[in-house]
């Protein structure tokens, strides 16, 4: 990056000024810095009461975009005063009002969220804990520009201070990607809490070393004592205001949903957010470079070919998930820049720098609330980023002169072979026969190889952008048209998810088998076979380790055994229970806990289970605390195998919870199974700290059972005395860990990044 910009001819009288470009680059960067450190970090301090929900995030960031958006019309409304020195003063005096806020720390003034409705709440407590120190920190970038712009009138660097912007957003960038790899590793939440605030302070300094600059320059016309208030340009227009809020709007919604698109629907991954958002900021530093690295026609071609790329497979969740989640990503960052490069190009002139940066902010609202707030509410999927990628091709050129009949042609050719795989699946369905000689993953592979071929014409006309555009929307429709008759008989929708019906067939389990899923992650699955219903498959199967200990269990206690679960899913572990039994699930998504009661879809609980079964709705952590003291024989934590890992369902804290509710004999069984994190040595290290007896096991599924009978399960079993313990140690099937050296996790450190380190060892070994 570089703070120079192509030369203007400065006037002679001008002094050379290095130093005062990097003070305010600097301070700029720092301002990012802190502002991007203290998004992850407060995300994380509210999760212990909302799960472990990408939609935590989600919903955060558009508070985040709120305060922003707050912070830039205080800078754009603070212009209003024209003598420099004075705001300066005001600003300062603001800074140390926001001071009082720290050290930052989730308030408990709206009690505990309603998990029917959490999102108010989060926005809410957002507010009312961090709101003024944000808010007014985010003012830093548009405000100190504006400030640049008039102490360094008459300076070439002057008349642009936009590359300033670059300079912020690489401070973003750089701490988005800090925070995982080396701050939340290495610090704990108070820790991070006490540092955020130094560098707070530090912040402050810097901008009181400017205040003492700007006190001192003297304008280079005139001799005045303050610098001298720039020269008004045209105002913008109306049409101008609103391009400028949907171009800043579409990369923004376009984060959120490729976030939500990824998680949902391709390959889940610890830290999926971070990509996105990094990418996003990276865009911005390309964009407003005064050399971008990357040039608005060449962003043009890729973005071109990379959307229509996209548009083929985006409906799809088979394939090589490496290559889709390559596609996707690219897709986003060349649609990204190319909104921001031309937002940039599009800038007005130094005066009307914060209205611009104004209407940056308000776009990036409305694309955030539109994807947090409004999507989940109207969509029962993640309609909103197939739907924004489609419309962001009329920002691409629309061309000139009249349209050419090859590209007439070309855009119905790609229309009609998109049609092609629809219209290959109706007529299957008329023709049993037909539809019997095309398996259904060949008539997918079929469809995505259709719709590559007319992804190559959309590319041919890719500088008209309404033709392409019609070409792009055929495409997307037509895979989810396909891939709706494959995937899913059920898709719907709430503020923790997305989460799906499917029917599989399964032969040895008597035909259709309804299956639970959240993204690729299986919660369940029921035969829908009459001898087969009721039995317990996956990873409740009486085999694996959750089976295990819920016989042990019923069979220690002859005259009812009480149990609970966290994580209802299909509700697949009431199939254990007995009439002489109480169960009781710990869910925090309402609609989990009604689509398991659904006998449509699953009857485990409304069927199987002999007697009511109980649902408690809430965080675990939170309504746990309400029950009775030893009163459990048996608790099944099984809350890890999603993506989104509930990291505080894991900490010494909370299996000191869990341990306090069972009875002297009683166990917990914590269900560690998952692919992109290793939980297992965090688990071991707090049942270290804790000094309770502990056994572990892995389960392999045989090869000789049903494919949906049992599923590979990974898991530990945690009692407070060694009696608790000791019919488990009689089983071979259970051992005792090794002592590690791993820290244990708690309520103040969490170490996401290095048990993502070590699941990638252990895979590539």
């Amino acid at each position: 990056m570089t703070l120079a910009v192509d030369p203007a001819s400065p006037r002679p009288d001008v002094k050379r000024d290095k130093a005062t470009p990097w003070m305010f680059a600097v301070a700029i960067f720092t301002s990012a810095c802190l502002v991007f450190t203290v998004q992850p970090m407060v995300a994380k301090l509210v999760l212990p009461t909302l799960g472990g929900s990408p939609s935590v995030w989600n919903a955060s960031m558009v508070f985040f975009q709120t305060a922003l958006l707050v912070g830039y019309g205080y800078a754009h409304l603070l212009q209003r005063v024209t003598a420099l020195r004075t705001q300066v003063a005001i600003h300062l005096v603001l800074l140390a009002a926001a001071a009082l806020f720290l050290p930052l720390r989730i308030s408990g003034a709206l009690g505990d969220p309603d998990p029917s409705a959490p999102t108010l709440w989060l926005l809410g407590t957002l507010v009312v804990s961090v709101g003024a120190p944000f808010a007014v920190l985010s003012a830093t970038a548009p405000l100190l520009q504006a400030w640049f712009a008039r102490v360094r009138a008459g300076h070439a660097d002057g008349q642009n201070p936009y590359v300033l912007y670059a300079a912020s957003n690489l401070g973003s960038f750089l701490a988005l990607l800090a925070y995982p790899i080396l701050i939340e590793p290495l610090a704990s939440l108070s820790g991070q809490r006490w540092g955020w605030s130094g560098g707070y302070g530090l912040f402050v300094l810097l901008v009181a070393g400017l205040a003492l600059l700007v006190w001192r320059r003297r304008s280079t016309a005139g001799g005045a004592v303050d610098p001298a208030a720039l020269a008004a340009s045209a105002p913008m227009t109306w049409r101008e205001r609103g391009m400028l809020i949907l171009l800043a709007a579409g990369p923004s919604s376009l984060m959120l949903g490729v976030t939500a698109h990824l998680s949902t629907d391709v390959a889940s991954a610890p830290f999926l957010w971070v990509a996105p958002l990094a990418l996003y900021l990276l865009t911005f530093v390309i964009a407003f470079e005064a050399r971008p690295a990357i040039g608005l026609p060449l962003t043009l071609a890729i973005q071109g070919c990379a959307s229509a790329a996209c548009a083929a497979l985006i409906a799809f969740r088979t394939g090589e998930w490496a290559v889709i989640f390559a596609i996707h990503l690219a897709t986003f960052f060349f649609t990204a820049l190319m909104c921001h490069q031309l937002l940039a190009a599009r800038r007005p002139a130094p005066d009307r720098l914060t209205e611009f940066y104004l209407l940056l902010s308000l776009g990036g609202v409305v694309g955030g609330v539109f994807n947090a707030l409004v999507a989940p509410a109207i969509f029962n999927m993640v309609w909103e980023y197939p739907l924004v990628l489609i419309l962001v091709g009329l920002f691409r050129p629309w061309g000139r002169g009249p349209l050419k009949r090859w590209e007439v042609a070309c855009m119905l050719a790609g229309v009609a072979i998109a049609l092609t795989p629809p219209g290959v699946l109706e007529a299957m369905r008329y023709s049993p026969e037909f539809r019997a000689q095309v398996p259904e993953q060949h008539m997918v592979r079929m469809a995505q190889a259709a719709l590559g071929v007319a992804a190559l014409f959309a590319f041919l006309i890719r500088d008209r952008a309404v033709l392409f555009t019609v070409v792009i929307a055929t495409m997307v429709w037509s895979g989810y048209h396909i891939s709706r008759g494959y995937d899913w008989d059920l898709s719907e929708r709430s503020f923790f998810g997305v989460m799906r019906v499917a029917t599989t067939p399964d032969p040895a389990l008597g035909g259709p088998v309804h299956v639970l899923m959240h993204g690729t992650t299986l919660h369940g699955a029921q035969a829908q076979a009459a001898r087969h219903r009721c039995r317990p498959t996956l990873y409740y199967a009486t085999s694996t380790p959750l089976g295990q200990a819920a016989l042990q269990a019923q069979s220690l206690n002859p005259q009812g055994a009480v149990i609970g679960v966290v994580g209802q899913g299909a509700g697949a572990m009431a199939a254990y229970k007995r009439a002489q039994d109480r169960l009781t699930f710990f869910e925090i998504d309402p609609m989990v806990d009604r689509m398991s009661r659904d006998p449509r879809w699953f009857s485990f609980i409304n069927g199987c289970a002999d007697g009511p079964v109980r649902t408690v709705l809430g965080d675990a952590r939170l309504t746990m605390t309400r029950e009775a003291a030893g009163s459990y024989d048996l608790l099944v934590i099984d809350a890890f195998t999603s993506d989104a890992v509930p990291t505080h369902l894991l900490t010494v804290e909370a299996i000191r919870g869990y341990l306090r509710l069972l009875k002297p004999n009683g166990v917990v069984v914590l269900h560690l199974s998952n692919r992109n994190l290793e939980i297992t040595l965090p688990a071991e290290a707090a049942a270290q700290a804790l000094d309770v007896p502990n056994l572990h096991q892995i389960y392999i599924e045989r090869d000789d059972t049903p494919v949906m009978a049992e599923a590979s399960t990974e898991a530990m079993i945690i009692s407070p005395t060694e009696a608790g313990i000791a019919p488990y140690r009689d089983d071979g099937r259970w051992r005792q860990l090794q002592p590690t050296d791993v820290r244990p996790w708690t309520d103040d450190y969490v170490n996401l990044f290095g048990a993502l380190m070590r699941q990638w060892r252990y895979s590539v070994r």
